[in-house]
This record gives structure tokens, C-alpha cells and sequence, in this order.
């Protein structure tokens, strides 16, 4: 993969970048439902992909993106400089503690550092990118909590054993679960990912699982369709 990835409607250089674009990610930014946010919030944007591509599934969107890696974020201001959603796609280089905000958000996403207390990359710009301790998760929801309206939803991707971890932590920040898409790449794989919708609302949790792969390098439909407004190849 080369240093510009090119999507259908934007391009994405990610040159410089600690973390690359991966199928997280895209599929992140795939799936988030809503019914037609005004104020969107990408904690831990990195190179803007999620941002991007939040912007052209909702024309009627501002994306704010935050960054604590000063490389990628400045790749971020650059891509949406780039875009033709520039206008309504603002990067900051922040760490989303730091980050200082009267706006209150009707969507917020986030494909975090997920490494909580494991062995650290020792690549310092990589374990940043993709390590996070206890704490990191505590601040992720409370910011969280403070910058989302009172309907508004929060959507992760994570590993099985942090995506329960975060969804017992939110309770204590009156965040209940409402969606959870376990994603396998086939079906005779385990889930190696949960997509989870946290929000202030109230109600049962809608539970699905995802496929990736029908088989060995072929997608499935459904991954296809999901993507297909994004992906050259689809």
C-alpha cells in the first residue's frame, strides 16, 4: 500500500502516519447509525479517514476530529484540505482530556488504542497509537459523557475483552449499550471485534454478527454493499 489511499469521493495520505488505515476503521465508519447528525466528534482521527467518510455519509454534518499524534494530525488537516468536505472538517491536535468544547455532540465515534496494560510497542508513535491503560478508557467516557447530547450515541470498535470492559464502565457515566455487532472475518472464525452504540437513551440492546469473509479472500456481500460507496474495488 502506498502512502495515499484513494477512496471513491476523497484521498487519504498517510504518510508519516504511525497507524495506517485498517479494515477497523472503514468498517467503523460504515456501519454508525443515525438519523441525521448535525455535530459529529472522531476521537483518536489519525490520518481523518473516519472523519472523511463520515462527512460524505452525512452532507449535512461538522466533523470535528481530535489527535494526540502531532504527525497525524497535521496528515488529517491536510486530507481534509484536500476534500471536498473541507468546509464542514475541522482536525485538532489534542488529547481528547485536553480537549475543550461548548459544543454537545449528536454523534461521536472512536477506533481507539486498545492494548489496555498489555506489552508496549516499542515503536513509541505506534504504542501510543494503539495501547491505552484503564485511565485512557475512564477519560474516553467522560469526555464522552460531557460533550454527547441527551440523545445522541457513541460508537467503538474494540477487542471482546475491552469492548466489556468499556460497556461495565459506562454505566457509571449513565451510558447504556443499545447496539453490539460482533464482526468475525467468516463464519467458522471467533469474534475478533465488537462494534458497540453507548448513549444516554434507555432501551433494549440490539445484538448481530458481521462477516467479513464468504471465504478465503472473497467478502461477503454484505461487506461489499457496505462499502461499496467508498471502496475503488467495490
Amino acid at each position: 500500500m502506498g502512502s495515499v489511499f484513494r477512496f471513491k469521493k476523497f484521498e487519504v495520505d498517510q504518510s508519516g502516519c504511525a497507524m495506517k488505515i485498517n479494515t477497523d476503521g472503514v468498517l467503523l465508519a460504515a456501519v454508525v447509525t443515525h438519523s441525521n447528525p448535525r455535530f459529529v466528534l472522531d476521537i483518536g482521527t489519525g490520518t481523518g479517514v473516519i472523519a472523511l467518510m463520515l462527512a460524505q455519509r452525512f452532507p449535512e454534518a461538522n466533523v470535528d476530529a481530535v489527535e494526540i499524534d502531532e504527525s497525524a494530525a497535521n496528515a488529517a488537516v491536510g486530507n481534509f484540505a484536500r476534500s471536498s468536505f473541507s468546509a464542514r472538517t475541522t482536525a485538532h491536535f489534542s488529547a481528547i482530556e485536553d480537549y475543550v468544547t461548548a459544543r454537545k455532540y449528536d454523534l461521536i465515534v472512536s477506533n481507539p488504542p486498545y492494548f489496555v496494560n498489555d506489552l508496549k510497542n516499542p515503536e513509541v508513535r505506534k504504542g501510543i497509537a494503539r495501547h491505552a491503560d484503564a485511565q485512557f478508557f475512564e477519560s474516553l467516557l467522560r469526555k464522552v459523557s460531557e460533550t454527547l447530547n441527551d440523545e445522541g450515541c457513541f460508537w467503538v470498535i474494540l477487542p471482546v475483552k475491552q469492548a466489556e470492559l468499556l460497556v461495565q464502565s459506562a454505566t457509571v457515566f449513565n451510558l447504556s449499550l443499545l447496539r453490539q455487532i460482533d464482526i468475525c472475518s467468516d463464519q467458522s472464525k471467533p469474534v475478533i471485534r465488537q462494534i458497540i452504540c453507548l448513549s444516554p437513551l434507555k432501551g433494549i440492546t440490539k445484538r448481530e454478527t458481521f462477516y467479513i469473509y464468504e471465504s478465503e479472500g472473497v467478502y461477503t456481500d454484505a461487506y461489499r454493499l457496505l462499502l461499496k460507496d467508498f471502496f475503488l474495488a467495490f
